[in-house]
């Protein structure tokens, strides 16, 4: 294999759920920039076709937007994508929620919402699209990437409860995940970002340079930062990685553990 092949993409279908903004627009970006064919889905209707119009300036990319946070949700949009493709080389699982309350306060509501979209559908989206991975994985190692957190691995002062549960439970749901699908030729691994900038985490998008002040890298990520660990997995280069967490976060949660 020829060294610049070792990244590429070329030839790959890859489904990003969340796609529309954030992390998942980053990585929609890299995707498209190494050759791969693009889906992206989100709830908003409006918002991923937009995306999708954006990006597809770029490459091959189409929306798909359904909300996948039940598992009815998840089976429609696999049926969907089995009209544009019969296969399906990687599955970003990216699409989250967050939740901020008070411990005596803090709702059921709070919680379901939560832990539905950001633990019960990477697994339950899976199922839905075991089909095509599989059927792709026939000529090379498919790929499931799940977007974890590092408030799955360190804590910070936010009472956040339902969020860290969720993530620190996707973490392990992807080790888990992974030593059964190896069998099927598909690798299951895991990205657990720092402080990048989104509307999930207005602190880093609006206060980035404060923010910046409390993490080793003195700055916080970029898209070529997130993209660049997910065409690592999602590549040649990444077939051998499998359960294993990327923590991609500037040294900020060896810094949480030192102070």
């Amino acid at each position: 294999m020829k060294a610049q092949d070792l990244f590429s993409l070329q030839g790959r279908t890859a489904l990003i759920t969340g796609g529309s903004r954030g992390i998942g627009r980053m990585i929609a970006e890299g995707f498209l920039a190494h050759g791969a064919r693009v889906y992206i889905t989100a709830r908003k209707v409006e918002a991923c076709d937009q995306a999708a119009k954006e990006l597809a300036k770029d490459g091959h990319c189409v929306s798909l937007p359904y909300d996948v946070s039940t598992v009815t949700g998840c089976q429609a949009l696999a049926a969907a994508y089995a009209q544009h493709e019969p296969t399906l080389d990687i599955l970003i699982n990216n699409a989250g929620t967050a939740w901020g309350e008070d411990f005596d306060a803090f709702s059921e509501g709070g919680w379901d919402k939560v832990v539905d979209l950001n633990l019960k559908t990477p697994f339950f989206l899976t199922k839905a699209l075991s089909k095509p991975l599989r059927a792709a994985a026939k000529a090379r190692v498919g790929k499931i990437i799940n977007i974890a957190s590092t408030d799955g691995i360190a804590l910070n002062p936010q009472e956040n409860y339902s969020y860290v549960a969720s993530k620190a439970g996707l973490i392990h749901l992807t080790r888990r995940m992974a030593l059964r699908l190896a069998q099927d030729n598909i690798a299951v691994s895991a990205i657990a970002p720092g402080a990048f900038p989104s509307e999930m985490n207005r602190n880093a998008r609006d206060h980035g340079d404060k923010l910046s002040e409390h993490i080793p890298a003195k700055r916080i990520g970029t898209a070529e930062d997130i993209a660049g660990a997910a065409i690592f997995l999602a590549s040649r280069a990444g077939d051998y990685v499998m359960g294993a967490t990327v923590v991609v976060d500037g040294g900020v949660t060896h810094a949480r553990a030192y102070r």
